[in-house]
């Protein structure tokens, strides 16, 4: 049996065990422990670093169910190097795996809330353990709410898992797309769009937001016309993390790493960072 390193910069072996394609560019890989080594338990909205070898290494959200920790789940779109040669990886292949990193959803704390979600594209990712994890403790939480933007149709993730979810009774799911193709008949628009027809109460409300800048951005102000709280509001921010300790300084932001001191944070903490050009 393989002894876990304690040494975080240190990457610990695991095997891809399933892989799916989830559209042309995104993929979802199932990873184990080799030999049996354990890995830490993670939080929903905490991120791992995959390590492909001979390659390179790179900071991917944890996707997967919470409550199973030792499978781990990463959702990933091809767009550089390093994930580029990881969606050529077959079953059985082995890859390095640091972590769990970063701070992760205040679920917790939300407790007795209704709990909003605003997402795009693979920005669901990050989202889907909190998903997870307040489904698995549905009686804690008042409604509970996904919104999810897509580019096309075709670019949806999770798409049965979506529909699956949306014939929950305690559980309301909103989908549009930028842009309709095919035989899509559903809701055409940017996601904001969806928050005023949303049913939640701005004042007692978490809101959970994760996708483009350009897109958070809006929404901030979308929650912000509609009385969310900005300190109900929390935000994943996931650029540019190389070391995931905040040593190289590759994520700086402002005065802040965003390995080290997020990838979640809550609004009105970064507020001015978020709306200021050039960071």
């Amino acid at each position: 049996m393989i002894a876990v390193a304690t040494d975080p910069m240190v990457p610990q072996p695991f095997r891809i065990h399933k892989t799916k394609p989830e559209n042309a560019d995104t993929f979802t890989f199932e990873l184990a422990p080799v030999n049996g080594a354990k890995r830490s338990a993670f939080q929903p909205g905490q991120f791992n670093m995959l390590y492909v070898y001979g390659v390179g290494e790179v900071a991917i959200s944890i996707s997967g169910d919470p409550a199973n920790p030792n499978t781990l789940v990463h959702t990933t779109r091809a767009v550089g190097t390093v994930t580029k040669r990881m969606k050529k990886l077959k079953g059985g292949a082995v890859l390095g795996v640091r972590g769990p990193f970063g701070t992760y959803w205040p679920l917790k704390e939300a407790e007795g809330n209704d709990i909003l979600i605003v997402t795009g594209g693979i920005g669901l990712a990050p989202l889907r353990p909190a998903l997870y994890y307040v489904l698995a403790n549905r009686t804690q939480y008042g409604r509970v709410v996904l919104l999810y933007g897509a580019r096309t149709p075709g670019d949806i993730l999770y798409r049965r898992e979506l529909e699956s979810w949306r014939g929950k009774l305690d559980l309301e799911v909103h989908v549009t797309v930028d842009r309709a193709t095919g035989t899509w008949r559903g809701n055409v628009g940017v996601v904001t769009s969806l928050i005023n027809r949303a049913p939640f109460d701005p004042e007692n409300t978490v809101a959970l937001v994760c996708g483009p800048e350009v897109m958070m951005q809006f929404t901030m102000q979308e929650l912000e016309k509609k009385g969310v709280p900005a300190d109900h509001v929390f935000l994943s921010m996931e650029r540019n993390m190389k070391c995931a300790l905040g040593f190289c300084g590759h994520c700086q932001w402002g005065p802040k790493f965003v390995c080290r001191d997020g990838p979640v944070f809550r609004y009105d903490l970064v507020e001015d960072l978020l709306t200021r050009r050039g960071i």
